[in-house]
């Protein structure tokens, strides 16, 4: 049971709940100033869930494991893994910060480097482990050549 609640959208919910909680019941008067907040906020969640959406398509499209937990069958390095090892990660930290642009809870934003730390200990540095065990110099030639996040 504890397998399925530490998952990365459970950590994305709570820190979200966190965001809100702040910007609902302590705003301390600090905003972002309502239109380029919105926009911005907008724009990387729209971004977040494309990636996620992007990478989920992979996933579907190599018959492979998406759950963090697991290994997958096969090393994706096509589509958005050309571009970042962890598309799906950091669409859910562009989800996180666009949220907390929306809401407007200015005191919340140091959260976005606190999930990336929890995300990165929690799930990709043992995902990588996993997977530098199972595909070795395959994932050895993809690392040098793809970027963790960006």
């Amino acid at each position: 049971m504890l397998k399925w609640i530490d998952m990365p959208p459970v950590w994305l919910l709570a820190f979200l709940v966190v965001a809100w909680v702040q910007a609902t019941h302590y705003p301390m008067g600090l905003g972002f100033g309502e239109t380029w907040a919105d926009l911005l906020g907008g724009l990387l969640v729209g971004g977040g869930l494309l990636l996620i959406v992007m990478a989920a398509m992979e996933f579907r499209r190599y018959k492979t494991s998406i759950v963090p937990h697991e290994t997958p069958e096969r090393l994706i390095q096509s589509g958005i893994f050309k571009r970042s090892r962890n598309p799906i990660y950091l669409g859910d930290a562009l989800i996180l910060a666009g949220l907390i642009l929306r809401w407007d809870a200015v005191l919340s934003l140091p959260l976005i480097p606190v999930f990336l730390w929890v995300i990165e200990k929690r799930f990709v540095i043992p995902e990588e482990d996993r997977m530098r065990r199972t595909f070795r110099m395959d994932f050895a030639r993809y690392c040098e050549k793809t970027r963790r996040w960006v």
